[in-house]
């Protein structure tokens, strides 16, 4: 069983039973600082989930496969939304299914590869995202709301300078794995 754990965050105490609480002050500042991420998006991500399932019966999966359709008018092929969503083509061809009988999206043979489909949101599933997309957006503002315009944009700075760490991390990690090959 997890303990409870109140975390002082100025002069309120907000009491938790997340990721965080496997921390203690011994740890390195790195570790907690990760968990605090993964606990914040874990929270927002399922906030997310109950009022897509709530408002629009629909799941989180779906709503992103649909936001990488709008992204791109043209269409995607399978392996390339497999690809954005980080997912297996399974998944993707899943969801899919789903969204073709709801007459969400549609899919078009590709003159290039006779093996590949290319899926489009139809002018319904255009629509309906447009919808869910208005929606998703006045929620992020308003989970973010505990900050003020000054303290987002330096969280969205400090994060940006962090990926771009990250991408350097992964970057030499994948050459010494590619030396360690040859």
């Amino acid at each position: 069983m997890r303990t409870r754990k109140a975390l002082k965050i100025g002069a309120d105490a907000v009491e938790e039973n997340d990721l965080e609480t496997r921390v203690s002050d011994a740890h390195h500042q790195a570790l907690k600082l990760w968990l605090r991420l993964l606990a914040c998006t874990n929270k927002m991500e399922n906030e997310i989930r109950g009022r897509l399932r709530a408002k629009f019966d629909t799941t989180l999966p779906r709503f992103d496969l649909m936001a990488q359709l709008e992204r791109s008018p043209a269409g995607l092929k399978m392996n390339e939304l497999s690809q954005r969503l980080m997912v297996t083509g399974g998944n993707v061809t899943g969801i899919t299914d789903q969204l073709e009988k709801e007459g969400l999206v549609v899919r078009a043979s590709d003159p290039s590869d006779r093996r590949a489909f290319t899926v489009k949101l139809t002018p319904a599933g255009r629509s309906e995202f447009a919808k869910m997309a208005a929606v998703h957006e006045q929620w992020v503002i308003e989970l973010f709301a505990g900050l003020n315009m000054a303290e987002k944009e330096q969280a969205y700075r400090l994060l940006a300078k962090l990926k771009l760490g990250l991408q350097k991390v992964s970057l030499a990690s994948q050459n010494n794995r590619e030396e360690k090959r040859r």
